[in-house]
């Protein structure tokens, strides 16, 4: 999937995308503001924009890891180690534009 609109995310869902490259990126809408995080859970590789929603805490579909979307701190022990690159993300057009740090 190429480009996501801001109408394909609804307020209080999330979603699992692939972009060129590869590289997969889980989108959240809290309350209308989008934000960006790799899609891999860092305990056991869970596609975290396939889990559930709460608020700005997304909760992994595998083993139930539960991170902020603001940040990528897992809640229940934000060690450095735990956390998930989060991204900048830019709304334009309508369209939701995700900068990821090349490597």
């Amino acid at each position: 999937m190429d480009t996501i609109k801001v109408s394909d995310l609804e307020p209080g869902t999330s979603l699992s995308i692939e972009l060129e490259g590869g590289h997969g990126v889980a989108l959240f809408n809290v309350e209308g503001e989008i934000f960006a995080l790799d899609n891999t859970c860092p305990h056991a590789g869970g596609p975290l924009g396939d889990g559930t929603l709460d608020g700005e805490v997304v909760e992994c579909p595998w083993h139930g890891w539960k991170f902020n979307v603001r940040t990528g701190h897992r809640v229940k022990n934000p060690a450095e180690e735990w956390r998930v690159p989060s991204y900048p993300v830019r709304v334009e057009n309508g369209f939701i534009q995700v900068s990821i740090p090349s490597e």
